[in-house]
C-alpha cells in the first residue's frame, strides 16, 4: 500500500488545534467527561455501541469489516459500527466538526504524524489510563512499534496497522549485471555501485519517489535525529534538523545517482516507481513493506523480486527504521462505559489472532510477538518469503530517540516542504544544503507558529 498522506495545510492545522482546545473537555482518566457524554453507561443487559472511524479502503477495508464482525460475533454486550472517513486528514477534520455535536466517534484511527495533534488536542483518553487499571501485558507488543506512540513513558494510542521502508530489486537483473542477487546493497556506496552497473539496455539502476517518508527514514536509519529536544520527544520541538549532516549527506548521494544517469527521477508518486520496476524497467525501488504483496503480484512471476534493508551511509551509527501507519485513540468526550467497550475491542484487535488475519490480508506488521506464531502467518512467510526482510529489519531496529519518531505538530506540511526541497536539489535549481537549508527554517517556522496555538 502506498503510505504518502494527503497534507492538511497549516492554517487548518492551527484553527483545528485552537478550536479542539475549548471545544472539549480534557481528561487523563476514562469517563472523566462522562456527564457530557453522547452514549451514556450500558444498562444491565444492554449492547454498548462503539462507533470506529477509519481511513482503511479497498481489500485494507474489507480486512478491517472482516475484523469487526468477528468481533461482534464473539460478544452480545459490546457491537462496534466500522465507518470509513475518506483519508487521514478528512477523518481529523470532521472528528473536530463533531466533538461539539457528540456525534462523533468512540475511537479513531490516525496516522502516526498526526500523534503530536492528538495529544495536544485534549481530545482522547491515554491506553495507558486502561493498561494501568487491568494491568495490561504490554510485553506482547513489538516494542519498536509501540515506541512511536509512547510519550513520556505513557502508551497514548494503540498501534494497528503498521509498516516500514524496505528496498526491492529485480534479482534477474543483479545476476545479468554479474552482481550477486541474494546479496543486495546494504550502504549509499554499494547501491551507487551497483546501480552504475545495472543502468543498461534501456533499464535504469534504480529510481527513489520523492517522498518525505523515506527523507525521515534516512535519517533513523544513521541513528540522527529529525527535529530539535530530542525529536519532539523531550520537550516540544522548536526547530528543524533536516538540513544536518545526515540530510545532506543524504540528498548528495542521492542527486550524484540521478546525475551519474545510474538512477532516474520520476517524481513524488510512489505508484510510479512500482510500475516502473514491474515493467522491469528500474532495478532497484524504495516502498512500504505493506506493498510487498502488490509489487510481486504485479511482477505476476515476470522475474524473481528480491528485497533488502533500507540503505545507509557505510560510517552511519546505529539506527533502524521508524514505523509508519496508524493508530487507534479513543476520544474522551464518551462515557466510562462507551470508552471501556472501545478498549475492549482495541484489545481484540491487537491478540495474535486477529494480527495474524489483518497482516496475512492487508501486508502490515503484527503489532503482537506471537502473531509470528500463527499457522497462517508461517504460511503466508512461505508464500512471500521477501518478508522476512520486513521483519528483520524491524527487529534490528535499535530503539532510540531516532527511531522512535520524530514528532510535531505540522508534520503533513513539513513532509510536503522536505518533498520540494528534494525536488529543487535532483533538478539542479539548489545545491542539496541550500535546499535543505531554506527547508529547515521553513519548517522551523511553521513549528514555532504551532506551538504558539499550543500555548
Amino acid at each position: 500500500m502506498n503510505m504518502r498522506k494527503s497534507v492538511l495545510p497549516v492554517t487548518m492545522t492551527a484553527i483545528l488545534l485552537l478550536t479542539s482546545a475549548c471545544g472539549s473537555k480534557p481528561s487523563s482518566e476514562a469517563g472523566a467527561s462522562s456527564a457530557q457524554a453522547s452514549g451514556q453507561a450500558a444498562a444491565a443487559g444492554d449492547t454498548q455501541k462503539v462507533i470506529w472511524w477509519h481511513s482503511l479502503g479497498g481489500d485494507n477495508g474489507k480486512a478491517v469489516d472482516k475484523l469487526v464482525a468477528s468481533f461482534n460475533a464473539s460478544r452480545k454486550d459490546i457491537q462496534v459500527e466500522a465507518v470509513f472517513q475518506g483519508s487521514y486528514d478528512e477523518s481529523l477534520t470532521k472528528m473536530k466538526a463533531s466533538m461539539d455535536s457528540k456525534s462523533g466517534p468512540s475511537l479513531i484511527q490516525v496516522y502516526e504524524i498526526g500523534s503530536r495533534y492528538m495529544i495536544d488536542s485534549k481530545a482522547i483518553t491515554p491506553m495507558q489510563t486502561f493498561i494501568d487499571k487491568e494491568k495490561y501485558d504490554m510485553s506482547q507488543l513489538e516494542p519498536s512499534i509501540a515506541g512511536y506512540y509512547t510519550f513520556d513513558n505513557k502508551l497514548y494510542s494503540m498501534p494497528f496497522n503498521t509498516s516500514n521502508p524496505i528496498l526491492y530489486y529485480n534479482k534477474d537483473l543483479f545476476k545479468a549485471a554479474g552482481l550477486d542477487p541474494e546479496k543486495p546493497p546494504k550502504t549509499y556506496e554499494e547501491v551507487a555501485e551497483a546501480a552504475k552497473k545495472l543502468s543498461k539496455d534501456g533499464v535504469s539502476g534504480a529510481s527513489f519517489a520523492i517522498y518525505g517518508w523515506f527523507m525521515e527514514q534516512f535519517f533513523a536509519n544513521q541513528g540522527a535525529e529529525l527535529l530539535d529536544n530530542g525529536n519532539g520527544r523531550s520537550a516540544l520541538a522548536t526547530a528543524s534538523l533536516v538540513n544536518a549532516d545526515a540530510g545532506v549527506k543524504t540528498l548528495t548521494w542521492w542527486k550524484s545517482l540521478v546525475d551519474s544517469k545510474a538512477a532516474i527521477n520520476l517524481g513524488r508518486k510512489t505508484d510510479d516507481t512500482k510500475k516502473a520496476f514491474a515493467a522491469g524497467q528500474v532495478a532497484m525501488i524504495l516502498d512500504s513493506t505493506a506493498s510487498l504483496r502488490g509489487i510481486v503480484n504485479s511482477v505476476g512471476g515476470k522475474f524473481e523480486v528480491g528485497t533488502g534493508f533500507l540503505p545507509k551511509p557505510a560510517d552511519a551509527k546505529d539506527g533502524g527504521v521508524v514505523v509508519g501507519g496508524a493508530s487507534n485513540w479513543i476520544l474522551n468526550n464518551k462515557s466510562e462505559a462507551e470508552q471501556k467497550a472501545a478498549w475492549e475491542f482495541i484489545k481484540y484487535l491487537s491478540a495474535p489472532e486477529q494480527q495474524a488475519d489483518f497482516h496475512v490480508n492487508t501486508g502490515y506488521f503484527p503489532i503482537t510477538k506471537k502473531a509470528y506464531e500463527q499457522q497462517v502467518v508461517k504460511d503466508n512467510l512461505a508464500k512471500y518469503p521477501q518478508f522476512q526482510t520486513a521483519v528483520d529489519q524491524l527487529h534490528a531496529t535499535k530503539l532510540n530517540k531516532a527511531t522512535q519518531g520524530a514528532v510535531m505538530g505540522v508534520y503533513p506540511e513539513a513532509r510536503q516542504i522536505t518533498e520540494t526541497a528534494i525536488e529543487e536539489a535532483l533538478a539542479g535549481k539548489k545545491s542539496p544544503k541550500d535546499a535543505l537549508d531554506a527547508a529547515a527554517k521553513e519548517i522551523s517556522g511553521r513549528i514555532v507558529d504551532y506551538n504558539k496555538t499550543v500555548k
